[in-house]
């Protein structure tokens, strides 16, 4: 069984950022980071934010899908706080000129 990344605090804007999207009562699409860097996506009403034992944060759909906090890449359409890791790892690539001056 592959262990889980350390739990990263979030940044307490997001809180925020949550606390409105979900006043809306409206479907909520959540992409996020799974296992590494594989990255996963969910839709539906958000419902709570969950602490597991270890302290993790998770938020939870009613329709009971959830994401770790500090996995969100994106809720809808605003970045959330593993938007920075994603950045870094989808562009990775452009940093370089390949072979090009």
């Amino acid at each position: 069984m592959k262990s889980e990344s350390a739990y990263r605090p979030v940044n307490p804007d997001f809180y925020e950022v949550i606390t409105s999207e979900k006043q809306k009562n409206k479907i909520s699409r959540i992409h996020y980071f799974m296992d590494g860097t594989q990255l996963g996506d969910l839709t539906g009403i958000l419902k709570e934010i969950r602490i597991t034992q270890n302290r993790a944060e998770y938020l939870v759909l009613e329709n009971g899908l959830k994401a770790r906090l500090d996995r969100i890449i994106v809720l809808n359409g605003i970045p959330g706080p593993a938007y920075d890791e994603y950045d870094d790892y989808a562009s990775a690539c452009l940093d370089c000129m390949g072979g090009m001056d």
